[in-house]
Order: structure tokens, then C-alpha cells, then sequence
């Protein structure tokens, strides 16, 4: 059997969370420009394009655990998780150039079904690079700390290379024309946007692939060959992942993935029309995410071995979740600066960074606490099952942009909230509805992550205790 490191090199560390550049410009684009690109630039209906993100989730529910599974249980002279790495870094690239290029002879809401399988495409080939490769980080170290060290790497350069993608589509290519006074509205730059953010998603799964190639020898081998049924492969992924700290880590994603996914949403509604902050203000809060990422990736190690992964989680979770509805709050009581203010983007920006880098600590913990599940299940299952548990965790990541673009399109539809109007034409009520219904939601869904984080019952002592009972401490 393969043995597996303590720790690893920098090297290594390096290649391996260099790859998630290309979830995080996927996610990036998903998260903030999807649902304003196409319901107020494309003018297709916001409830429309929430349900073709809600299709695309109901085909996830079935492909991302399969993806995972075949991942645990590949044979191949590349190992398990590689050969499905090096298969997407193409079609993913082209799908997602796609997304921003939809066809000129469609219209409005003639454009849902090509999004229903635009959003199926991306989504489905992403899987196929994002499981597997998340999957190595609990192949290639045993170590409690050490884990979250390497996924400190993996969530920095994720957050980096959405960032940044995001920083320099609205500086440089969404920018204002003759015809066009607010950039946000220039459909050019959305496409020129798409060729970029497809070129670095490819380099950044090649990348990793390559980077992290010569490590194949010293990752687990698969399960002997056995025949294969639709029963038993989903009999296996129940058993699997019939697991209370699953459980609780997943109810934990699923209600955290509304609350971000409806952040994420409505981010330049909130930038845009609820702030008014410009093209060049939107692109410094994106851009103030990168030191948000560098604060992240320091605190995360330090955070897990003063506090534990679950208790550490806590206390982050509720600083960073309460943090962000403080000035919409705020703000309805008119105890903000009124937008054009000069205190106001200041005061905006060091919220940005501090909550962001606090979100980054807590999705960096929650997934080291998940790739310790592994163990506990191979006790119970003889089976290791790293891409069935991180095709879970993938899955929850994905529900950011269904079930929250769900809920950030639905509430854009029951305000009524105008389409393809700029900013200085949107009653002040619906402005007023909008951060009335923003703030509330979020504290609430993500006071619901936090208690299900609490069922959580797997900490550094019961992770030593697995260890030892499969001879490997």
C-alpha cells in the first residue's frame, strides 16, 4: 500500500491549490455576473434563469456522487484521480467561453433552454476536474494541521482566481462606450470576459494535473475490480456517506450555500443600486478580496490548532456571518453615510476585507474537517472513499450558484425589481425592499449553518484514535 506523507512540499502544496483557479473563476462568474448578465443585460426573465440553474442542480444530484464514485474506483497507470483531470481541462475551457457567447438569434427568455444546457455543461465538466483533485488532499497527508495547510493553498488561490478575473472584467472589459454609459451593461465585455476566463481555466487544471503528476506513485491504490451495477454502485455511496458529522457538514453547506449563493446573487444589485458605488469602486472591493485571501490562508493553520476544526469553525462562522448584514441593516435605519459619501466606500471596503477573509478561514476549516470523515468511513466501510465525500462537498459548493440564484432570481421577481433600467432610474422602494429582504435572510440561513455545524463529532483526538486503529500512526 502506498504510503502517505505528514507533510508536503511547497512545491507540491503549490501546484495542487493552483488548480482551484479554475473552480474559482468558474464559481466567480456563476456567483456574480450569471444571473445580472442575463436577466438585465440579455433581458431574460430572473426567475427563468434561476430555474435553469435549478435544472442544472437537480442533474448535479445525480452525476456529481457518480463522478465521485468512478474517481474512488478508477484503475489506470495514471491512478484514480488524473486520468478525469487531464479529460475535462478542454471541454471545460470551451463550455464556459460559451456562457458568455450565447447565440445572437436568441432573445430575452428564448435564450432558457441554452441556458439549461450551458449551465448542465460547465457545471458537469467542472465536476469532473474539481472532485478528483480535491479528493488528493486526504490521499496525500494523514496529518490533522497538515491538511488544512494544504487546503489553506487550495481556498487562497481559489478566492484569488475569481478575484482577479472578476477585478479585471469590470476595470478593463466591462467599461463604458459611446453608447453604453454603464459598463456593467456592455455585452462585448462579457464575451471578451468568456475567451479570458476559459483560457485561464484551462491553464490552471493543467497546471495542477502536471504539478501534481509525479505524486501518483504515492497516492492510495484503487479497490480490486469487481462488477459493477447501478444497485451497488449507489448502495456503496449511501453506505458511504451515512454519517451523523456528514450529515451535519452537509445540512451545514446546504443552508450555507442559499445564504452565499443569494449574496452572490445579488452582490451587484447591492454594489450597484443599493450603494451606488461605480464600475471602478466595485472592481477595489473585488480586488480587497486578494488581501482578504492572504489573511485567510494565514489565520486558517493557527485557527485549527489553538481552537480544533469544529470549534474553530463556530467561532469564525459567527463572526464572519454577522458581520456583512450590519450596514444594509444600518443603512434602512439611514444610519449609513448616504451613497456618494466619502466615508462610505472606506467603510465598505474594510468590512469586505475583514468578513471575507473570515469566510475563507471557515470554508478551509469545513473542508479539512470533511476529509477527515475519510478514515472514519474506511474503518466502518473497508473502502476509501475521498471522491464520493468531496463530490459531496463539490456538490454543496454548486448549490451556491442553484438553489441561491433560485432565491436571489425568485426575490428579484416578487419585488418586481425593475430589468435593464440604470441605477439612477430605480424607485427608491424597491431599493428599500431590496436590502429589507438582503439582510434578514442571510443572518438567518447562516445562524441555521452554524447549529448544524455544532452536530459535527469527529475532533483531533478521534481523527489520532482512527489513525492508530488502521496502522497508520
Amino acid at each position: 500500500m502506498a504510503e502517505t506523507a505528514a507533510r508536503l512540499s511547497m512545491a507540491t502544496k503549490l501546484a495542487y491549490g493552483f488548480g482551484s483557479v479554475a473552480f474559482g473563476i468558474k464559481d466567480s462568474g456563476f456567483n456574480y455576473f450569471f444571473l445580472f448578465f442575463y436577466s438585465t443585460v440579455m433581458g431574460v426573465e430572473a426567475s427563468l434563469v434561476s430555474l435553469a440553474l435549478l435544472f442544472a442542480l437537480m442533474f448535479d444530484a445525480i452525476s456529481d456522487p457518480l463522478i465521485g464514485y468512478f474517481s474512488d474506483n478508477t484503475h489506470s497507470r495514471w491512478g484514480r484521480r488524473h486520468p478525469f483531470m487531464y479529460a475535462a481541462a478542454v471541454p471545460v475551457a470551451v463550455s464556459y467561453y460559451f456562457v458568455w457567447n450565447p447565440p445572437a438569434s436568441l432573445q430575452g427568455d428564448e435564450l432558457f433552454l441554452f441556458l439549461v444546457v450551458i449551465a448542465i455543461f460547465v457545471r458537469t465538466l467542472i465536476t469532473l476536474y474539481e472532485i478528483p483533485s480535491s479528493a488528493l488532499v486526504a490521499e496525500m497527508t494523514d496529518d490533522y494541521d497538515e491538511r488544512t495547510s494544504v487546503l489553506s493553498y487550495r481556498y487562497f488561490f481559489g478566492w484569488c482566481g475569481g478575484t482577479l478575473i472578476a477585478a479585471y472584467s469590470t476595470m478593463y472589459l466591462l467599461v463604458p462606450t459611446e453608447s453604453i454609459s454603464n459598463g456593467m451593461f456592455n455585452q462585448q465585455g462579457y464575451s471578451q470576459m468568456g475567451l479570458i476566463a476559459g483560457g485561464m481555466i484551462f491553464i490552471a487544471i493543467m497546471v495542477s494535473s502536471l504539478g501534481t503528476h509525479s505524486y501518483i506513485p504515492q497516492l492510495r491504490p484503487p479497490p480490486p475490480k469487481s462488477r459493477m451495477s447501478v444497485r451497488k454502485i449507489y448502495s456503496e455511496i449511501w453506505e458511504t456517506l451515512a454519517n451523523k458529522s456528514f450529515g451535519a457538514l452537509f445540512l451545514a453547506a446546504l443552508f450555507g450555500a442559499i445564504a452565499t449563493g443569494l449574496a452572490a446573487g445579488l452582490n451587484y444589485y447591492i454594489q450597484t443600486f443599493y450603494w451606488g458605488f461605480d464600475n471602478q469602486q466595485i472592481s477595489m472591493l473585488s480586488l480587497s478580496v486578494v488581501l482578504s485571501a492572504v489573511l485567510g490562508f494565514v489565520i486558517s493553520k493557527p485557527v485549527s490548532k489553538t481552537l480544533g476544526k469544529k470549534k474553530g469553525c463556530i467561532v469564525v462562522g459567527v463572526l464572519a456571518f454577522t458581520i456583512l448584514p450590519i450596514p444594509i441593516t444600518l443603512r434602512l435605519f439611514e444610519l449609513m453615510p448616504v451613497n456618494g459619501d466619502p466615508l462610505l466606500f472606506p467603510i465598505m471596503m474594510a468590512i469586505t476585507i475583514i468578513d471575507v477573509a473570515l469566510i475563507i478561514t471557515y470554508q478551509t476549516l469545513m473542508a479539512s474537517m470533511l476529509a477527515d470523515l475519510v478514515e472514519q468511513s474506511e474503518l466502518r466501510t473497508s473502502r476509501r472513499s475521498e471522491g464520493v465525500f468531496f463530490a459531496a462537498i463539490t456538490f454543496t459548493r454548486k448549490m451556491v450558484q442553484g438553489l441561491g440564484v433560485v432565491a436571489a432570481g425568485t426575490a428579484l421577481t416578487v419585488m418586481n425589481f425593475p430589468r435593464g433600467v440604470l441605477p439612477e432610474d430605480v424607485p427608491a422602494e424597491s431599493i428599500f425592499a431590496l436590502g429589507l429582504m438582503y439582510a434578514p435572510a442571510l443572518f438567518c440561513l447562516w445562524m441555521i449553518m452554524i447549529a448544524c455545524i455544532s452536530m459535527y463529532d469527529l475532533d483531533r483526538e478521534k481523527h489520532d484514535e482512527n489513525l492508530r486503529a488502521l496502522g497508520r500512526s
